[in-house]
């Protein structure tokens, strides 16, 4: 199977998925799926279990039932190892609050996922620069996470996700601790930076403005997939 090939079926997919937290159950057989250069919002409330499916379907957890399928791995069945090498090379991973690293310059923020691959550092850099540029902080390379504006980090947190070429970007709430402005430049930023590279979104928010940048929406509910599927 060709990886970005729509008629191939799902790239990454999600089925009947459990997974709880001491006592309390956070996904409850859950079922999606992504294609290929798609656009998915996945919404609900708060305790929906949104986070705990990304979570599992970028192999950041394994869940206790059910499975997850990208480009034919079973990831459930993968070692630690393979599967901290694909969250380096084929996913991106943004969160609500960025969560980039405060020591570091802008710049050096995009570069360290490339240099952890083996990039040498001058080369990362260029390229870190040339992202910051798309995403329309190439002026803050050079400032601290602490010095820019809060759309402006989360913007420096897509470039980072972004820059090893992923097939897929896992965005959690990623406007969720922004004003209106600034969730509109980095959603209008990251649609159209995804769709050029043809990268595919999961996107979780509780946010319908948000939700509209989909090109589909499945909502949440109870850690299950609610019976409709809403066509954005």
């Amino acid at each position: 199977m060709s990886i970005g090939d729509n008629t191939a079926g799902p790239l990454l997919a999600g089925r009947g998925l459990v997974k709880a937290h001491g006592r309390s159950e956070a996904l409850r057989g859950a079922f999606v799926e992504l294609r290929a250069g798609e656009i998915l919002a996945v919404t609900g409330a708060s305790g929906s279990g949104k986070s705990t499916l990304m979570h599992c379907l970028s192999g950041i957890v394994r869940p206790d039932a059910g499975s997850v399928t990208y480009a034919g791995l079973r990831l459930e069945e993968l070692p630690e190892k393979r599967l901290s090498e694909l969250r380096r090379t084929d996913f991106g991973v943004v969160f609500q609050f960025g969560q980039l690293i405060p020591e570091l310059t802008a710049l050096d923020n995009v570069a360290l996922p490339l240099m952890l691959a083996g990039t040498d550092r001058g080369r990362a850099r260029s390229a870190a620069g040339e992202w910051l540029e798309r995403f329309g902080v190439r002026g803050q390379a050079e400032r601290r996470p602490g010095e820019m504006s809060g759309g402006q980090a989360q913007r420096a947190a897509l470039a980072r996700a972004l820059v090893t070429g992923p097939k897929v970007v896992f965005a959690d709430e990623p406007t969720g601790a922004l004003d209106s402005l600034s969730s509109e430049q980095v959603m209008t930023a990251l649609v159209h930076t995804a769709r050029e590279a043809g990268t595919a979104v999961l996107l979780i928010t509780h946010d319908a403005q948000v939700a509209a940048y989909a090109d589909r929406e499945v909502q949440l509910r109870d850690g299950a997939v609610a019976p409709l599927e809403v066509t954005a």
